[in-house]
């Protein structure tokens, strides 16, 4: 069979890759997300039974497999949904093909030369088609026209690896050619200023603002109680913030809390450990105080939707507390109500607090402690980028004209 590609702007209305329709992605119907959601089912890493457990039932391997995949996060579970959903729509629309396992090391070479920006005679560019890219966007595989970050490409292979390897199937991604040619992608995208954008901190300043537009009403409330229990027990990421629940919350006085962090994201097992208890006090445990007494609330989740009217949503569906993407809303729109500029988000909670805590010369231990971060590095970035502004080094010019 030929091998047809994009070798060139003239000739990129033809397919890659020999199918045999021959039909050009042009003429290929966009996928419809229930279709690609179908093609992650038949392609998504599953768990795997180890051979010796052949003899067992189809039931009892069935039931093993849903154990390991409700062993996963959440979050880590939607993630590779994204990424084997992308997957599919881009062999649909690039290649003209339905995604099956294994793939070939040709197909991910092809893929990371479509989505790794680099330098040409008419700037910079990857090869995917204009219109293949507009089309992921249009069909929602993709939210932005343009290539990918550097962090989310290797998402993308790190999520197929995952899913040749849970199948015990030749693994592309482990390719020579194609770890060769990934190593080399990262440093270009090093030369072109390429970096992981993170989200603006909300130090203790930033955070007083947004508190100021927090009034006296349920909504109010609720707000000011959840942006002071994220931020002061240890900056919280926004599932934490949204699976905390009444059960794991213990008052010790009036305005005074400790809240039993079993599961995190540095700790999927749920032990218990010392660390695990996160207190909430002075400002932030008065405003839960509040929270709670105006709300009404003894069990199920701590922070809850409410309705339009102002009115606390009693359903069942709301016991269950917030979703994580609301908590991210509900720090956007309190940054929209301060007037504070920038690029914030819920993660901006956690960065403000180990930054206000390097400001303060908090020591590390202690900070890690509350934070629960299980690397040093990832902290002491945090307190040198604050300290940084701070070195005596950097006046050395204004201290000697001061001479």
């Amino acid at each position: 069979m030929q091998k047809k590609h994009y070798s060139s702007e003239n000739d990129k209305n033809k397919p890659i890759s020999g199918h045999s329709s021959g039909a050009s992605h042009a003429k290929t119907p966009l996928a419809q997300p229930e279709r690609l959601g179908a093609a992650f089912e038949s392609a998504a890493p599953t768990a795997r039974a180890p051979s010796a457990l052949s003899s067992l039932s189809q039931a009892t391997l069935l039931a093993l497999q849903d154990l390991l995949r409700q062993g996963e996060a959440e979050n880590t579970l939607r993630s590779y949904a994204s990424a084997m959903r992308y997957w599919a729509g881009w062999m649909q629309l690039r290649l003209g093909q339905t995604i099956a396992l294994p793939l070939s090391m040709e197909v991910v070479l092809q893929f990371i030369a479509d989505h790794a920006p680099r330098q040409t005679s008419t700037g910079v560019r990857g090869e995917l088609p204009p219109e293949v890219d507009a089309a992921l966007v249009q069909s929602g595989c993709k939210a932005k026209l343009g290539p990918l970050a550097h962090t989310t490409l290797v998402h993308r292979l790190a999520v197929l690896s995952k899913a040749h390897q849970s199948r015990n199937l030749p693994n592309p991604c482990q390719d020579p050619r194609v770890r060769e040619v990934l190593s080399r992608a990262r440093k270009t995208y090093a030369r072109q200023g390429g970096r992981v954008q993170k989200k603006a901190a909300l130090t203790k300043d930033v955070l007083q603002q947004l508190l100021a537009t927090c009034d006296d009403s349920l909504v109010g409330l609720r707000d000011r109680a959840l942006l002071l229990f994220a931020w002061s027990s240890g900056g919280r990421r926004r599932s934490e913030v949204a699976q905390a629940e009444m059960r794991f919350l213990r008052r010790l006085a009036p305005g005074q809390f400790v809240y039993e962090l079993l599961v995190s994201k540095t700790n999927q097992t749920g032990r218990a450990t010392p660390d695990s208890n996160k207190p909430v006090l002075g400002a932030a445990g008065a405003a839960l105080e509040a929270w709670l007494a105006a709300s009404a609330i003894t069990e199920g989740a701590i922070f809850r939707r409410i309705r339009k009217g102002g009115h606390l949503d009693t359903s069942a569906k709301a016991a269950a507390g917030l979703s994580p993407a609301a908590v991210r809303l509900i720090v956007q729109e309190r940054c929209r109500l301060a007037g504070v500029e920038g690029d914030f988000s819920a993660h901006s909670l956690r960065s403000g607090f180990v930054t206000e805590a390097g400001r303060r010369n908090i020591p590390l231990a202690q900070t890690m402690a509350l934070t629960g971060h299980q690397s040093v590095p990832t902290v002491l970035g945090y307190f040198r980028a604050e300290a940084a502004m701070h070195n005596p080094a950097a006046y050395l010019m204004e201290e000697e004209e001061d001479k």
